[in-house]
């Protein structure tokens, strides 16, 4: 009886519904799920309309993409039971349109070096969130048999960011992460740091984690390393910090399959997350 706090649908970059995300979830006796679509309200409006659904209960979530531009690393940060307000509305809405116009300058260029794509064949898989991401591409690419998953040799010679750049890469640029904490400050909502081994961000919460600008880490990750994960352990220890779980499941949208359940946070951790999102409403009653 726990729940996976991180989890993707085709709102963002996954491949399914929300609302198979939810059938996954229970099927694998979970009680309570964030669908966490990168940079989407569409997620958080997802969840406060279907407050619980199939006996699971959904908590509202958006993973908001930022930048560490002191050491030059992309950073996560997972957002609990925002409010529905203009500053986060903004925020998606400019991720958005930075999102797409990058995945566009690629699907132009694309077009030029490989006669089978169409950046058509890419918005067919685009979801409800109107966003275009690589993985949308690559799924055009392999209905042309041109590559046999989306996270392969391919995408590595397209999409790359390093060491050797892809042959059509272009990213979005992403906001700084103090300003995206402060744009979850102003929504009432719980700042999360997701996935710190993914992006080497461990310094970077050892200086947030310090100033008391995030309330969580998310330790249990398929791809946060053992030693990490003791030292995330250590600073929730010591600041008393949430320690949450997720799958950061993406359907076939993925390199490596995490079924929806793999990573869970605990029932305590999730009535603790909620408390905080609580008192935090409170405040802004009372403002």
């Amino acid at each position: 009886m726990a729940g996976d706090l991180h989890t993707h649908s085709n709102f963002s970059d996954g491949s399914v519904p929300a609302e198979k995300v939810v059938q996954l979830a229970r099927a694998a006796g979970l009680t309570s799920l964030a669908i966490s679509d990168h940079d989407s309200l569409e997620s958080v409006r997802y969840a406060y309309a279907h407050p619980l659904q199939e006996g699971v209960e959904l908590i509202p979530a958006v993973e908001l993409s930022s930048y560490d531009y002191q050491r030059q690393h992309r950073v996560h940060v997972l957002c609990y039971w925002p409010d529905d307000c203009a500053a986060l509305q903004e925020h998606c809405a400019l991720m958005g349109r930075r999102r797409t116009q990058a995945t566009l300058q690629s699907c132009a260029e694309l077009e030029e070096i490989c006669p089978q794509f169409r950046t058509r064949d890419a918005w067919a898989y685009c979801g409800p969130g109107k966003v275009l991401y690589k993985a949308h591409v690559m799924r055009a690419l392999m209905d042309a048999g041109l590559a046999d998953n989306i996270y392969g040799a391919l995408y590595h010679e397209l999409f790359a960011l390093r060491p050797v750049p892809g042959k059509v890469i272009h990213e979005a640029k992403y906001r700084p992460v103090e300003e995206v904490l402060a744009t979850v400050r102003e929504c009432r909502g719980v700042a999360v740091i997701a996935h710190p081994s993914v992006y080497h961000s461990m310094p970077l919460v050892e200086e947030l984690t310090a100033r008391g600008l995030i309330d969580g880490v998310e330790i249990h990750h398929p791809r946060n390393t053992s030693e990490d994960q003791e030292r995330l352990a250590q600073l929730a220890r010591e600041y008393d910090l949430l320690v949450t779980g997720g799958t950061d499941f993406h359907g076939m949208n993925s390199k490596v399959p995490h079924p929806v359940g793999t990573c869970r946070t605990d029932d305590e951790t999730i009535r603790k997350l909620r408390a905080l999102a609580r008192s935090r409403k409170a405040e802004k009653i009372k403002e």
